[in-house]
């Protein structure tokens, strides 16, 4: 899941070199950064209309009410989960016209974890892409094609990144015996998953996260963001092909052609331990559990999608999180039952599987603490005015592409896609609404944003880690994938340009 604190990674035990805090420390340092701000910046607000949502042109200042720096930092992540009052006063959210909390998105993120433990546990997932990959023994050159289609269609839908790591081994074994290096190997996964996430169409992680916060369903905007998808995935795909072919034909041209012998040596003994490069029968059980595992997105899709509003005769359910968490509990057990699960190692991998993102879930809360300072020391709005004097003049073009290009060094300074839509979405949303901007766009300008900067940050988890497990060095992989980086960057740019003037 795309969704990580972002350890540092690369540096040595013992050593001086500098790495970035983590996410979680951050975070927690803009909220006592933003305690102090209500110190000095003026408290002010907007005149709200009957849906909640802050009026233009009509800010004006208000007495101060500075944030104890202490207490209220403390305090500040509870009452972000909550959405409570606290001694200052009530906690309100534009967009929702009631209290509102994180906490709901906390535990769904909880939930996701445990449905994807469960689905993990059965071996559904990596038995299904390792009989893909053994389909296309002997016809490996479609592999590339096919297989970072597939890697995106899991980080477009449930964010798939630190799973993806288990398949860099199979994948690199094949790869190698039909001609390619490593490099081709490690970027089918890396960047299959990697775009996916980029043009996310209902990643719970990024898009659900941030559309959320930003008061709009998840399916706004999917078009957008399924065309930002396709495009990037073909222009990603067409890169890696082109590079693949050309190191078959002449080994020579592959950026780690130094360390050929060693790699190969390497992973055809590793691929000759193990028979099969370490594939996996795939049961018609696990057949079951992956249609499952696709209907439980499905029905989110659907649930979430208000038909009735766009003049099509189905059904609307009006789902949102609650709805959803409880969706996914009951497919959690279902495929857990289907998937000849005894009681206890059911809601074992339940929990383990929670467990894996309740670094997430945390996050969430400290994130949403920085807005519940931002609230009660009522400077948030005192941000926006600021904000729409400056791009008051830019247009609705510009404004898309000035959140993008925003968001970039963002997604730097808050590595967690999870942090960053909790953190950026109650302030840019009303903000685009100031310009006429829908609130979709800014969403698909934040979760584009990061997952580029996701691609080749160092402090990626997933990226130094997979690099780590195809033996290519930092430094080597950064000088291929630049064009690559740019022209996906241009894309996103085009892209929001012409649908913000649609």
């Amino acid at each position: 899941m795309t969704t990580s604190t972002a350890k540092p990674s690369g540096a040595k035990p013992g050593g001086s070199r500098f790495t970035l805090p983590s996410a979680y420390t951050i975070l927690f340092g803009l909220i006592v950064i933003m305690a102090i701000a209500t110190w000095i910046i003026p408290a002010g607000t907007y005149d709200l209309d009957k849906t909640g949502n802050p009026v233009p042109g009509t800010y004006h200042e208000v007495a101060s009410s500075p944030q104890r720096i202490i207490v209220d930092s403390l305090l500040a992540p509870i009452n972000g989960l909550y959405g409570i009052e606290d001694a200052k006063g009530t906690i309100s959210f534009y967009n929702t016209g009631t209290l509102f909390g994180a906490i709901d998105v906390a535990l769904f993120i909880l939930v996701i974890g445990g449905f994807l433990g469960i689905t993990l546990q059965t071996g559904a997932i990596q038995a299904g892409i390792s009989r893909l990959v053994r389909k296309l023994r002997g016809r490996e050159k479609w592999m590339i094609p096919i297989l970072m289609s597939v890697f995106a269609l899991g980080g477009s839908t449930f964010g798939m990144a630190e799973e993806s790591l288990a398949f860099y081994a199979l994948v690199i074994t094949v790869i190698i015996a039909a001609g390619y290096d490593t490099m081709t190997a490690a970027a089918i996964v890396l960047l299959g998953c990697g775009i996916g996430v980029l043009g996310s169409t209902i990643n719970p992680f990024a898009t659900g996260i941030a559309s959320g916060f930003a008061g709009i369903p998840i399916s706004d905007g999917i078009v957008l963001r399924l065309i930002i998808l396709l495009v990037s995935l073909a222009v990603g795909i067409f890169f890696v092909m082109r590079y693949a072919e050309r190191v078959r034909r002449d080994p020579a041209k592959s950026i780690v052609f130094d360390l050929k012998a060693d790699n190969d040596k390497h992973f055809r003994l590793e691929e000759q331990g193990d028979g099969d490069g370490g594939a996996a029968v795939m049961t018609g059980r696990q057949k079951v559990i992956l249609v499952l595992f696709a209907l439980a997105f499905a029905v989110m899709m659907y649930a979430v999608i208000p038909w009735s509003d766009m003049g099509i005769g189905l059904p609307t359910l009006w789902w949102w999180f609650p709805e959803m968490t409880g969706s996914f509990l009951l497919f959690s057990i279902v495929i857990g039952l289907v998937g000849g699960m005894k009681e206890g190692k059911l809601t074992d991998s339940f929990v383990n599987g929670a467990k894996d993102l309740l670094g997430v879930a945390l996050i969430i809360g400290i994130a949403r603490g920085i807005t519940v300072v931002m609230t009660n020391g009522q400077i948030t709005d005192t941000v926006l005015h600021w904000a729409e004097t400056a791009l008051g003049d830019v247009g609705e073009a510009g404004f898309s592409i000035v959140m993008y290009l925003l968001f970039l060094p963002l997604s730097f300074l808050i590595p967690s896609s999870s942090g960053l839509a909790t953190v950026a979405m109650p302030i840019m949303a009303p903000l685009a609404g100031f310009l006429h901007v829908p609130p979709a766009l800014v969403v698909t300008a934040y979760q584009s944003a990061s997952g580029l900067m996701n691609l080749f940050i160092p402090t990626s988890a997933v990226v130094m880690g997979g690099l780590a497990i195809a033996r290519v060095p930092y430094g080597r992989y950064l000088r291929w994938v630049w064009p690559l980086l740019a022209i996906l960057a241009a894309i996103t740019i085009v892209c929001l340009a012409v649908a913000a003037l649609a």
